[in-house]
C-alpha cells in the first residue's frame, strides 16, 4: 500500500547545536568544575559524556581549571567517541566494571 504524504516538511538536523551565551558557558563550566571536581576528589577519576567537540573542549578547560585550583595535574583521556575520562596521577588504569 502506498501512502501519500501531504504537508510534510523537513525538520532541522538534531545534531546541530546552538552555541551557549557567555553567561551560560560560565555556568556550565562552574557546575562541571564543582560536580566533577567532587567526584575526582572522592575516587580519583570521573567519566563524563562528551558528544561534540565543544563539550570535549569544555571538559579540557575544566580539567585545566581543576589543575590550577588543586596544584595537581588532572589528566584528560578520550575513552571513545562519546566519553571522556578525567583522572589524577595514579588512576591511569581504567577501573574494572
Amino acid at each position: 500500500m502506498i501512502r501519500d504524504l501531504y504537508n510534510v516538511r523537513l525538520l532541522p538536523a538534531e545534531d546541530t547545536t546552538t552555541p551557549l551565551t557567555e553567561e551560560e558557558e560560565q555556568r556550565a563550566r562552574a557546575v562541571l568544575f564543582s560536580e566533577l571536581g567532587n567526584t575526582i576528589a572522592d575516587q580519583g577519576w570521573v567519566r563524563f559524556p562528551a558528544y561534540t567537540p565543544e563539550e570535549r573542549r569544555r571538559l579540557v578547560a575544566v580539567a585545566q581549571r581543576l589543575t590550577t585550583h588543586w596544584g595537581q595535574q588532572v589528566f584528560v583521556q578520550a575513552e571513545d567517541h562519546c566519553r571522556v575520562r578525567l583522572f589524577l596521577a595514579g588512576y591511569e588504569a581504567l577501573p574494572k566494571p
